[in-house]
């Protein structure tokens, strides 16, 4: 009986994924994010604080006024979100995000803005490589 019960609890174990053991980069924190659109000049610094719960992402745009309201998902070393609020005018937007985790402090990507898409680089804000 007692190898019948090893036998299930080891096949359990081969039952998880590989990726679950590693643990994600958790990407909570400040972020300094430069976007290049397609069409157009880079965009002054963005800043962005992140919560990462798991794979679940909140945060928000902090260097803005108003409400810029920040949701996603961290999957391994991918990142998307969304980012919802009004623009100067008090026009609602929303832009999307996807891109790579390179490392604890750095990370890159697309997105899509109302002006076009364009292509983003972040650095965490006071850490060191």
């Amino acid at each position: 009986m007692k190898y019948q019960l090893l036998i299930l609890v080891l096949f359990g174990f081969a039952l998880i994924p590989v990726g679950a053991a590693a643990s994600a980069i958790d990407i909570s924190g400040t972020w300094v994010i430069s976007v290049n659109l397609e069409r157009g000049s880079p965009t002054d610094p963005m800043t962005f604080v992140f919560k990462q719960e798991g794979e679940k992402l909140t945060g928000a745009q902090s260097n803005r006024p108003g409400e810029h309201i920040v949701t996603g998902t961290v999957k391994g070393k991918k990142v998307a979100f969304v980012v919802e609020g009004k623009n100067s005018r008090g026009a609602p937007y929303k832009s999307a995000w996807t891109g790579m985790i390179a490392s604890a402090t750095r990370m890159s990507g697309t997105a899509e803005f109302g002006k076009g898409p364009g292509e983003w680089t972040a650095v965490k804000k006071g850490k060191k490589e």
